[in-house]
């Protein structure tokens, strides 16, 4: 189908203006643009119980780490799910704030509790020091469930675009050390391949107004020191030598998004490994579009399937529930 109108008139918007792209500016440009853009387009953030913050130690040192509870936990509740969120933004871009709105929204609309992480971002840390701060943040998190309040046998990771592929890395980790245990992975848009994505040329996926080809590849030139760690299935996990093994995944992707074949083929290259996976294109959505709800109501309509996924796979199983 066509650019949706909601998204053509946001696209509209942005012409009109005359809004460069976020690849023509500086980094400091960028990454303030980027966190005005996505503050207008998610409405706010929704009010939720409790947000707490808090360091642990991280590879490069302190990392924070973000606590959303979206309801009051009495003292002799049973531990309850989790949540490790991990905001999107081209590994460059993106913070805690930008990934608020979306993080407490998850929170309301699964009853579980979210936990985001301030991980480093390139140029400044390239590729894997990512992926090494948020295994760093996992690692934590199931150690120390118990006083959080959680069960580590129920965390879930997840991530939009770059988020998506630091997720997406995460299991692929767990898997090699043996742990710790994730439940369900939920990847949004996601980075799976170093490669020049694939689109059709000329559409709307190309324009400059949007997120296109130009953004990938200023994002990836970013994020890899040398273009040889792009074979790195922490980099690219759909070059991993084998999926089986991995926790069931939920995909989602966009139309005019120049991720979403990569998408869609890691989502196919899962469920090929024996892996369950539901995978859901939104038509005629652009990438960014779920952390975007004030302004294309698909973003909501994503965020609710995403917690519908995230709510099945949290329930206990017959075996769990006699422990």
């Amino acid at each position: 189908m066509p650019l949706h109108p909601q998204a053509e008139a946001m696209r509209a918007r942005r012409a009109a203006a005359g809004t460069p792209p976020l690849y023509t500016r500086t980094l400091a440009e960028a990454r303030a643009a980027d966190l005005a853009d996505l503050r207008a387009a998610t409405g706010g953030g929704e009010e939720v119980h409790h947000v707490g913050e808090f360091t642990v130690d991280g590879p490069g040192g302190p990392l924070t780490l973000r606590h959303y509870r979206p309801k009051p936990r009495p003292a002799d509740a049973e531990p309850g799910p989790a949540l490790l969120y991990l905001y999107g933004g081209g590994w460059a871009l993106g913070s805690l704030e930008t990934g608020d709105a979306v993080c407490r929204a998850l929170a309301n609309a699964t009853g579980a509790d979210v936990l985001a992480v301030g991980y480093r971002h390139a140029p400044e840390h390239r590729f894997p020091a990512a992926v090494h701060d948020c295994w760093a943040a996992l690692d934590w998190i199931a150690r120390h469930a118990a006083e959080l309040g959680l069960d580590p046998d129920r965390i879930a990771v997840g991530g939009d675009s770059a988020g998506g592929n630091l997720a997406a890395a995460l299991t692929l980790l767990a898997r090699e050390r043996g742990g710790p245990a994730i439940r369900h992975q939920l990847l949004v848009y996601p980075n799976t391949d170093h490669r020049p994505p694939t689109g059709r040329d000329g559409g709307p996926e190309q324009d400059p107004a949007l997120f296109n080809r130009h953004s990938v590849a200023w994002y990836w030139s970013h994020y890899l020191a040398d273009p040889a760690d792009g074979a790195n299935p922490l980099a690219s996990p759909l070059r991993a030598a084998s999926l089986a093994g991995l926790p069931p995944a939920t995909v989602i992707t966009a139309e005019y998004d120049p991720l979403r074949d990569e998408g869609e083929a890691y989502a196919q290259a899962l469920r090929a490994a024996g892996v369950p996976v539901e995978l859901r294109r939104y038509p005629g959505m652009p990438h960014g579009f779920f952390a975007m709800p004030a302004v294309l109501d698909d973003g909501r309509a994503a965020q609710l399937f995403a917690a519908e996924r995230l709510v099945a796979a949290y329930r206990r199983t017959e075996a769990e529930a006699g422990r």
